[in-house]
C-alpha cells in the first residue's frame, strides 16, 4: 500500500519536473530571459551590455516604425520609363561597361608586363 503511494506520487511528479527541466533549457537558450546570464552580469563577472557608439545612435531613424514579421511589404506604384530615359540609361550602361572592359584589358597587360623575365617554379 505504502509502495503503490509512493509510485502514485513518482509518477505524478516526474512528468512535471520533466516539463520544468525543459521549459528551463528552452529559456536558457533566450538571451533575453537566461537567469544564468543576468545572474552573471549581476555579480560583476559577466558580459556587460554595450552602449552604441554616438555615430550608430545618430544614424538610427528615431521613429522608425518597423513592419511585422510575416507581413509582405506594400506594393509602390511603378511607372515605365518614355523612351528617351530609356535610351539615356542604356547609353549610361553602354559606357559603365566600356569602362569596365578597359580596366580589364588594362589590368590584364599590367600582369602580363609584371611577368615577363620571371620564370615558373619547377614542381619539387
Amino acid at each position: 500500500m505504502i509502495v503503490r503511494r509512493a509510485a502514485r506520487a513518482v509518477a505524478l511528479v516526474l512528468p512535471a519536473s520533466a516539463v520544468l527541466v525543459a521549459l528551463a533549457a528552452a529559456g536558457g537558450c533566450a538571451s533575453d530571459v537566461n537567469p544564468l546570464k543576468a545572474a552573471m552580469v549581476g555579480a560583476g563577472s559577466g558580459i556587460k551590455p554595450v552602449e552604441a557608439p554616438d555615430f550608430v545612435a545618430q544614424s538610427r531613424n528615431r521613429d522608425a516604425t518597423y513592419m511585422p514579421v510575416g507581413e509582405s511589404a506594400p506594393r509602390r506604384a511603378v511607372r515605365a520609363r518614355n523612351s528617351a530615359g530609356l535610351n539615356a540609361l542604356q547609353a549610361e550602361l553602354e559606357g559603365a561597361r566600356n569602362r569596365n572592359e578597359a580596366k580589364g584589358r588594362a589590368a590584364e597587360g599590367a600582369a602580363k608586363d609584371a611577368a615577363k623575365g620571371l620564370a615558373p617554379n619547377p614542381v619539387q
